[in-house]
C-alpha cells in the first residue's frame, strides 16, 4: 500500500451500493430516468465502464466488504448455512471487512442500509431472529461503529422487517419510506463524522430498486405514461444513447430481445397500460434514490468535506427478472402496513403497483431493458448479470472527465480504500489469520493513469461460471458448455468463439478450475445434492 500524498489529510470514503439495478438504468449510462446527482458525479469525476459485481445481492456485498471472492468470504451462494466454509451464509472470521481494517487505521465507520451478509432471517418467523449470535454477525460486530438499516435481503419499503439500529430492533413510524430513511441516516452519520477529528468510512446500501415495486406517488407521476412505447423501444433507445456516450462501441450490436419477452406491439392495450405503470414505479424508485445521493453530496459540501471525500457508486447485480407469484415465497413478506391495511402479494395485472398495500416486481421484459444492451440478468454471469456502472468522485485527486474502460471488480473496492487511506491490509485480525487480499487498487485509474488488472477476474454463482482475462471472457450458463467472447469486438456476447479459438478457451477453463479448487468453490450440482440429502434426513428425523 502507498501512503497518502505528503501534506494531504487522509481521505474520507462514501461507498454507495444500490440493489438490483441494470447497467443502463441511470442517465449517464443511457437511461431516460432522471438521475441528475449521479450524472453530476460522472461529469465531475471518473467513470468506469467495465466494473463487475458477483451477480447477486449478498455475494457482492461479501466481496465488496472483504476484498475477497464470495466463497472466501463465506457467502458463496446465499445466507443459508450449508455447514461448509464457502457456503456458511455469513462473513468468515478469516476475512476482514473494510470497516475493520479502516477502523484499526483510525477511521470512524458507519453503515446506513442493507447488511445481508449475516445469516438468514425468515420474514415469516420473527421469533427466530437472533442478531449477534454465532452465525448471525451484525455490522457493529464487524467493524462498524454505527448501523441503521435492516439485516435481510428484501423487504417492504413502507414497513421493513429486521429494521435495526446498532444492536436493537426498531419499528418505523409513519409516514415512512425506506429509501428516504437510509438517506436521512447517512446524512446523520455525516453530521456525526464532521464533529470528530478522525476520517470516516460510510457505506450507504440502498434497497432501491429491488422488488417490491414501492414508490411515492409524487415520483411515480413523473414517469407514468413514459413507457407506453414499450421495452423494445426502451432497449433500442438506451443502446443508441450508450453508443453516443461512447460507453458502447459501435461494433457491439444490441443483444436480441429475450425470447421469453413478448413483442410489445402484440400486447393488449390494458396490459400495455399496466406494464407502463410497473416500469414507471421502478423508475421512481431510482429517481428517489438519486435524490438521496444528492442530499448526501450536499451534506458533504455543507460540512466542508467534499474535496477530500472519495464517493463511489455502483450496483450489486444486474436487473432482476424474478416474477413474484401470488402463491410464491413472497407471501412471507406480506405484513400488514404500518396503518394496519392488508398487503396483496403478487403481480396482479390491473392492480396499481407502488403503494404499501402491494408487493410486485417488474419482471423479465423490463429487466431486459434495464440491462440493455446485454444478455441475461441477476443470477447469471453473462454481462447482464454482472456489469455495473462505477462512478467515482474525489475532487482533490480525480479530474473531471476521467474514464477507465479496464475490467475491474468489487473485490477492488477494499484495495482502493486502503491504498487511498495509506492503511495496511492485515495478516492477522482479532486472533485470526486473514486470507490474502484478492483485489487490486483502482487509485491509479482514478487519477487518470494507464491501469490494467494484473490478475484474471473469476465468477461463480449457482453453477454459472466465468473468467475475464484481458480482452477475453469465458462464460457458462449452468448447465451448458463454455462460451468464449472477444470483449473488445463483442461485449454483448453474440459471437461465441469457443470452437474457433479452442486453445484460448482451454487455457481459461484451466484457470477457472484452478481458481475453483483454491477458493472454496463447490460444484453446484454436488451442493444441491448435499442440500437434498440434508433435507431428507431432517424430514426423517421429524417423522421419527
Amino acid at each position: 500500500m502507498v501512503s497518502p500524498t505528503e501534506g494531504s489529510t487522509r481521505p474520507n470514503f462514501v461507498v454507495i451500493l444500490v440493489d438490483d439495478m441494470g447497467f443502463s438504468d441511470i442517465g449517464c449510462f443511457g437511461a431516460e430516468i432522471a438521475t441528475p446527482n449521479l450524472d453530476s458525479m460522472a461529469r465531475r469525476g471518473a467513470v468506469f465502464t467495465q466494473m463487475y459485481n458477483c451477480a447477486r445481492c449478498c455475494p457482492t456485498r461479501a466481496s465488496l466488504l472483504t476484498g475477497l471472492y464470495p466463497h472466501q468470504a463465506g457467502v458463496g451462494h446465499m445466507v443459508g448455512n450449508d455447514g461448509i466454509p464457502g457456503y456458511q451464509g455469513y462473513l468468515r472470521k478469516d476475512a476482514v471487512t473494510i470497516a475493520e481494517a479502516l477502523k484499526a487505521g483510525g477511521y470512524r465507520t458507519y453503515l446506513s442500509g442493507k447488511w445481508h451478509v449475516g445469516g438468514s432471517y425468515d420474514a415469516a418467523r420473527p421469533q427466530t431472529w437472533r442478531p449477534g449470535e454465532e452465525g448471525r454477525p451484525i455490522p457493529v460486530q464487524r467493524g462498524f461503529d454505527h448501523h441503521y438499516g435492516f439485516l435481510a435481503g428484501a423487504t417492504s419499503f413502507f414497513n421493513p422487517h429486521t429494521l435495526i439500529r446498532d444492536d436493537t430492533f426498531i419499528r418505523p413510524e409513519p409516514p415512512f419510506y425506506f429509501t428516504d430513511a437510509i438517506s436521512d441516516n447517512a446524512c446523520t452519520f455525516l453530521e456525526d463524522a464532521a464533529g470528530g477529528e478522525e476520517p470516516f468510512f460510510l457505506f450507504t446500501a440502498y434497497t432501491a430498486p429491488h422488488w417490491p415495486l414501492h414508490a411515492l406517488e409524487e415520483d411515480i407521476a413523473r414517469y407514468e405514461g413514459k413507457y407506453r412505447g414499450g421495452w423494445d423501444e426502451a432497449r433500442t433507445r438506451r443502446h443508441e444513447t450508450l453508443r453516443g456516450l461512447g460507453i458502447c462501441d459501435p461494433k457491439w450490436d444490441i443483444s436480441p430481445r429475450d425470447e421469453q419477452a413478448p413483442p410489445w406491439d402484440g400486447l393488449p392495450a390494458d396490459r400495455r397500460d399496466w406494464e407502463d405503470l410497473r416500469m414507471a414505479v421502478y423508475a421512481a424508485q431510482i429517481d428517489r434514490m438519486d435524490q438521496g445521493v444528492g442530499r448526501i453530496l450536499a451534506k458533504l459540501r455543507e460540512k466542508g468535506m467534499e474535496e477530500n471525500t472519495v464517493v463511489m457508486f455502483l450496483a450489486d447485480n444486474g436487473g432482476c427478472a424474478e416474477f413474484l407469484a401470488e402463491d410464491g415465497h413472497c407471501q412471507n413478506y406480506g405484513y400488514d402496513t404500518l396503518e394496519g391495511r392488508k398487503v396483496k402479494v403478487g403481480n396482479h395485472m390491473g392492480l396499481r403497483p407502488g403503494p404499501a398495500t402491494t408487493f410486485m416486481s417488474y419482471d423479465l421484459p423490463w429487466a431486459n431493458a434495464s440491462n440493455a444492451p446485454f444478455r441475461l440478468y441477476k443470477h447469471w454471469v453473462h454481462e447482464g448479470g454482472i456489469a455495473t456502472p462505477l462512478l467515482v468522485q474525489w475532487p482533490e485527486k480525480v479530474k473531471p472527465g476521467t474514464r477507465s474502460d479496464a475490467p475491474c471488480h468489487v473485490i477492488d473496492i477494499m484495495a482502493t480504500c486502503l491504498d487511498a487511506a495509506g492503511v495496511a491490509y492485515p495478516e492477522q485480525y482479532d486472533g485470526n489469520a486473514i486470507q490474502p487480499l484478492e483485489g487490486e487498487s483502482l487509485v491509479p485509474a482514478m487519477r487518470g493513469q494507464e491501469w490494467q488488472r494484473e490478475r484474471p477476474i473469476f465468477f461463480e454463482h449457482e453453477g454459472n461460471r466465468a473468467v475475464r482475462l484481458g480482452r477475453w471472457k469465458l462464460v457458462s450458463k449452468h448447465p451448458y458448455a463454455w462460451e468464449l467472447y472477444d470483449m473488445v469486438e463483442d461485449r454483448t456476447e453474440l459471437n461465441d468463439l469457443a470452437l474457433s479459438n479452442a486453445p484460448q478457451a482451454a487455457k481459461m477453463a484451466k484457470l477457472y478450475d484452478e481458481y475453483a479448487s483454491t477458493h472454496d468453490v463447490m460444484d453446484w450440482d454436488k451442493l444441491r445434492d448435499l442440500r437434498r440429502e440434508r433435507d431428507r434426513k431432517r424430514a426423517q428425523g421429524k417423522q421419527g
